[in-house]
């Protein structure tokens, strides 16, 4: 390991530049180097993960430099033939919007609904259109830079996830069990399946007795509050600035509400600080690092007034994250060995872009390459006197952030690989060797192990000027809820303009499209390591929107009917999108051909030729200069992604037929300097 430079450090831990200028947390987090032993996953010997509540990715960083956020080129359409922006309850339409209040980071933004039936009522079969039904007009409320400036210097630190998405389309505790479990009983053995927080007392086997039987240590870090009730019962105290919120949802398991005090499941779960005398959230936890006790995987869960669970305000819960940065830095060696993961259980009821990945269960149409077993919840709950619900796809959920905290992650780097809970477990199991057999085959395919947020070979140690959150210490028992109202007349908010750099990811996907007079032809194949889920929308394809999961090195062939004027759009993973129009079988084939290790992209074009007459092809290039080609017979266009961060995005028309069009987007993931879509950023 390099090592470390004591008096940087130390000036950063406690000198008026860190109090003055710097978040104290973030500065030594990235003064200090990583272990880079073995350049491998094997540096990392700590895992923490700090779960926070109820915030979407789009309501917190949809207007941040380099992410999928507001300035996505190609966001779904609605089956109102509008963009995903425009959500309407009747005639009445909301956009984005940023709440008309000073300090969003200390507004009390009311709760929504984030039920299961709420959650599919938006899915609407994944239409995703019935946000305002479903939430109310709140639900398109966002905040920016100047609201959150902590969690703003944190991604821009480290690295932020913008593919991450919670693991069901429902509440809090379910998707709890999915970080802790790696599902919700889906089997209906244990107690399962819960799609509700109805904590009744559940018996399937969960991932912290795996690592205990496995001998890998882990904890749960949190505070008892007013003790720590052995039913695990929501909300152990009514005082909402200690406790744990009950958030700590293993506790509603009956293998530790039995376990006995002596137990490694007590010890791990039931234990906590009493701030109730005069103690602090962070005292074990720092003490556990400073005496080098810190275990292999660590879970903290936070007081509810922290928690940043609306109405509970941004700001506190930025105050408790730096907390937890500080307890984790204040020993260097062990920090140098951390990778810390910050993310959010589910959305609450905030609006999200982007479509989740859904398997196509029960209705919803689509193939699958993969086993689709125990992804649809039947509509009955497991346990007796549990809440039942609507039939539907157990997940995945909707979009939340995820910022990947730690030596080998610095930098300001965006990973857009597809992610959800699961890919918490998929990440220890990878570092420690630690199966989880509740991850559905449907699961395994489409979320990654987060492995690709990490450059394991080099890290960054500079420090930026960051902010501090000391003003966001709480210092009185709250403030009224706020009801925001959305504007008269809206508009998509910009995002931030630049890129950041951005993670090398294993997707490799290919689509081939033909039209003839009956049928749309589709051929999905995924060449590359990691499997993927593709959407095909459509307003004049009946049975839009489908689903389709093509595993690692799986192909699917496709034959939609074809409506006589066809307008169809894929979208998939990174930005990964398709469009093909037209009235009849089309005058243009076009053959796309992808060379990743040059980061080139060829399309092959045919049209006219042997006594047909010429095919005029407008190509509009967005990172390129735009062209127009004859075709008296076949053509080749060659793209040349690296000078655009790996991205291309092409649209080709011809004045041969004015219902064509061939649109293909995506990036090329070479061994060029890879960034985020520049079109994000308005350029």
């Amino acid at each position: 390991m390099r090592a470390v430079n004591r008096r940087r450090f130390l000036q950063l831990a406690g000198g008026s530049v860190a109090a003055t200028m710097l978040s104290d947390s973030i500065a030594r987090a990235l003064a200090i180097p990583a272990n880079r032993a073995t350049g491998t996953l094997e540096d990392v010997e700590h895992i923490v993960v700090l779960m926070q509540e109820n915030r979407s990715f789009d309501h917190y960083f949809g207007v941040m430099r380099g992410v999928r956020g507001f300035g996505d080129p190609h966001p779904v359409t609605l089956p109102s033939g509008n963009p995903v922006w425009y959500q309407a309850d009747g005639s009445t339409v909301v956009l984005p919007f940023r709440p008309d209040v000073g300090n969003l980071a200390l507004t009390f933004i009311e709760d929504l609904d984030h039920s299961w039936d709420g959650t599919h009522e938006m899915f609407n079969s994944g239409n995703w259109d019935k946000w305002i039904p479903a939430k109310t007009a709140t639900t398109m409320a966002h905040m920016q830079r100047a609201d959150l400036p902590f969690h703003y210097a944190l991604a821009d630190a480290f690295t932020v996830c913008d593919g991450y998405h919670c693991s069901m389309l429902g509440p809090t505790d379910p998707n709890r069990y999915y970080m802790w479990t790696g599902w919700d009983g889906n089997d209906g053995r244990g107690g399962g399946p819960v799609i509700a927080n109805d904590e009744i007392g559940y018996s399937w086997q969960t991932y912290p007795e795996l690592l205990q039987a496995a001998g890998i240590s882990w904890k749960i870090y949190q505070d008892a509050g007013d003790g720590l009730d052995a039913a695990g019962a929501w909300g152990w105290t009514s005082d909402p600035y200690i406790g744990n919120y009950g958030d700590n949802s293993l506790l509603y398991f009956l293998q530790y509400q039995h376990a006995s005090s002596s137990s490694p499941l007590y010890v791990g779960a039931r234990t906590g600080t009493d701030v109730n005398s005069s103690g602090g959230f962070f005292d074990i936890l720092a003490a556990d690092v400073a005496g080098g006790q810190l275990p292999s995987v660590s879970w903290i869960v936070a007081p509810e007034a922290y928690t940043e669970h609306p109405a509970w305000p941004a700001g506190y819960g930025a105050w408790y994250t730096a907390g937890v940065l500080n307890a984790l830095t204040s020993n260097p060696e062990v920090w140098s060995k951390t990778a810390l993961l910050i993310t959010f259980d589910e959305n609450d009821g905030f609006f999200d872009h982007v479509v989740g990945p859904y398997p196509n269960v029960g209705t919803l149409a689509g193939q699958s390459t993969v086993p689709l077993d125990n992804e649809l919840f039947d509509g009955v709950a497991g346990t007796a006197g549990g809440s039942d619900g609507v039939v539907g796809p157990y997940g995945s959920g909707v979009r939340v952030p995820l910022l990947v905290v730690s030596p080998w992650s610095a930098g300001g780097w965006v990973c857009s690989e597809t992610f959800d809970h699961t890919s918490l477990i998929r990440f220890i199991e990878e570092r420690f060797g630690v199966s989880e057999p509740n991850l559905t085959p449907w699961r395994r395919a489409v979320f990654g192990d987060l492995t690709s947020a990490f450059d394991f070979r080099r890290a960054s140690d500079a420090v930026p000027a960051l902010p501090s959150t000391t003003a966001y210490k709480p210092t009185g028992a709250g403030s009224p809820t706020y009801y925001p109202a959305p504007p008269a007349s809206g508009s998509v908010p910009v995002q931030e303009p630049g890129v950041r750099p951005s993670r090398r990811l294993g997707y490799r996907v290919h689509v081939a499209f033909d039209a003839d007079p009956e049928t749309l032809n589709l051929a999905l194949e995924n060449h590359g390591r990691l499997g993927v889920q593709l959407q095909a929308r459509s307003l004049t394809v009946a049975g839009a929107p489908y689903s389709y999961t093509i595993g690692a090195g799986d192909e699917i062939a496709v034959a939609l009917p074809n409506p006589g004027a066809y307008d169809l759009s894929l979208h998939g993973p990174n930005g990964f999108f398709r469009h093909f129009a037209g009235s009849r079988a089309t005058l243009l084939e076009v053959e796309v051909h992808s060379d990743h290790d040059a980061g080139l992209l060829r399309l092959r074009l045919t049209g006219g030729g042997h006594r047909r007459p010429p095919v005029v092809v407008n190509v509009a290039d967005a990172y390129g200069g735009d062209r127009q080609i004859e075709l008296d017979g076949a053509g080749e266009i060659t793209i040349d992604t690296r000078r655009s961060g790996g991205w291309y995005d092409l649209a080709l028309t011809t004045p041969s037929d004015a219902s064509f069009s061939y649109q293909l987007a995506g990036r090329i993931e070479s061994d060029a300097q890879l960034t985020s879509d520049p079109q994000l950023g308005g350029s």
